[in-house]
């Protein structure tokens, strides 16, 4: 509805402007103040708001990392080959074949690689890519470190940095109670990296990688860590989420993938695909393209709001039923089974929905580091049923240990069964 008047109120504007050179002016005008406030999306071709053109994203995002290498040195940490020859050598080969088919293959990328021991990667809307080496270490399929990458630059292909900037900036203005929310903020964000799966996705398949790959690691997240969904706003979406929908995208976009092949086709895959079709048809400036340029830049704003704002409910409502579950979830008995084994027996205690995809949590700190472990338990849960779940700890940590440690029992994640 919105999207149909949209285009009609334009056809309006465009037949008045045609024989009027003050409205032509007019419109010159417009275009210029939508041009200052967005860009064009380079994946969907849609207006998106950015107050940064890409000289000065590269220029403000390369800083960031310069002043990084530079702290970097001069804690006489390693970089690149220095953290380890093999792993920086398979990064850089990786990468190539990705930034080859992204939408921003004209510009010269640099990956960098440092040493730490998280799992993860980023980029800053520049021409870098941070890697941290644990994430390497995590990942010895090169189809998955090629997933990781491409989701990397597909946020700066997608203007999420600045995006994300410009659109709190001007929320802020427009007194906006929902932008001001820690919840909303983590929710804008998670439908950023839900398009960053995507597109990356897509690049996986046109540079030769297994697109399958990125259900991979997140199937194996869940398995391991769960989703911690009740503990707070989750700015990613949780791991078994992440899990179905790159499974989803990866299956859509498997015929593109030759492996290890760049596909022939991967320009033209990157306009129009199963995923997207680029929306090429901008009117010129002064011909009603101003005026264009504006409701395209105010709709493209307000979807976005509406998604987040929906995206910000929906984790409220499933924290909500979370925390309602583990009230009344009751501990009979937990017992030692082995040295780094530990057994719990619950009860369901209420009258409420049969559950599934439960997922019990030990929460703990040690040397200065939460950690968290996970119980899958299989099968539906009745009111009233009791139900088993065995938490296998690693060699480090002995049941023997826990108390001294503080650890707490908790209900990671739930669903209603349907």
């Amino acid at each position: 509805m919105i999207l149909s008047l949209r285009i009609g109120l334009v056809a309006l504007i465009f037949t008045v402007l045609s024989g009027c050179q003050a409205l032509q002016k007019v419109d010159q005008g417009l275009y210029q103040v939508a041009e200052s406030v967005s860009e064009k999306d380079r994946v969907t071709g849609q207006r998106s708001l950015s107050m940064a053109d890409r000289r000065a994203q590269i220029e403000q995002g390369n800083a960031y990392v310069d002043q990084l290498i530079a702290q970097e040195q001069k804690n006489k940490r390693p970089v690149n080959a220095a953290v380890s020859r093999t792993q920086y050598q398979r990064l850089v080969r990786v990468f190539d074949r990705i930034h080859q088919v992204s939408h921003l293959k004209q510009e010269r990328w640099q990956p960098l690689l440092i040493k730490r021991d998280s799992f993860n990667a980023f980029t800053t809307g520049g021409t870098y890519i941070v890697v941290h080496s644990q994430l390497m270490d995590d990942l010895p399929d090169d189809a998955e470190l090629a997933a990781v990458l491409g989701h990397e630059i597909a946020h700066t292909v997608a203007n999420h940095v600045y995006e994300r900037q410009t659109h709190a900036q001007i929320s802020a203005l427009a007194g906006s109670n929902a932008a001001g929310r820690s919840g909303y903020q983590a929710a804008f964000t998670h439908e950023s990296e839900r398009e960053a799966d995507r597109i990356g996705i897509l690049y996986t398949a046109l540079a030769g990688y297994d697109p399958l790959a990125a259900s991979r690691i997140w199937q194996r997240k869940y398995a391991e860590q769960g989703n911690a969904r009740a503990l707070f706003h989750h700015d990613h979406p949780v791991n078994a989420e992440r899990y179905q929908e790159a499974k989803s995208v990866g299956t859509q976009v498997l015929p593109y993938y030759k492996k290890n092949q760049i596909n022939l086709k991967a320009a033209e895959l990157l306009d129009n695909n199963v995923l997207w079709r680029k929306n090429e048809n901008e009117v010129a400036a002064g011909e009603g393209g101003g005026v264009a340029a504006l409701l395209s830049t105010a709709l493209g704003a307000y979807v976005q709001h509406q998604q987040a704002k929906g995206e910000e409910q929906r984790q409220l409502q499933q924290a909500s039923f979370v925390k309602s579950v583990e009230s009344v979830l009751k501990v009979e008995s937990t017992r030692k089974t082995g040295t780094h084994q530990l057994e719990t027996r619950w009860r369901y205690a209420a009258n409420g929905p049969i559950l599934t995809d439960v997922v019990m949590g030990l929460y703990l700190q040690r040397n200065g580091k939460s950690e968290r472990y996970v119980s899958h338990v299989d099968g539906y849960i009745k009111p009233g049923q009791r139900f088993t779940a065995i938490f296998s700890l690693p060699q480090t940590l002995k049941v023997d240990d826990l108390k001294k440690y503080g650890a707490k029992l908790y209900l990671d994640d739930v669903q209603a069964a349907r």
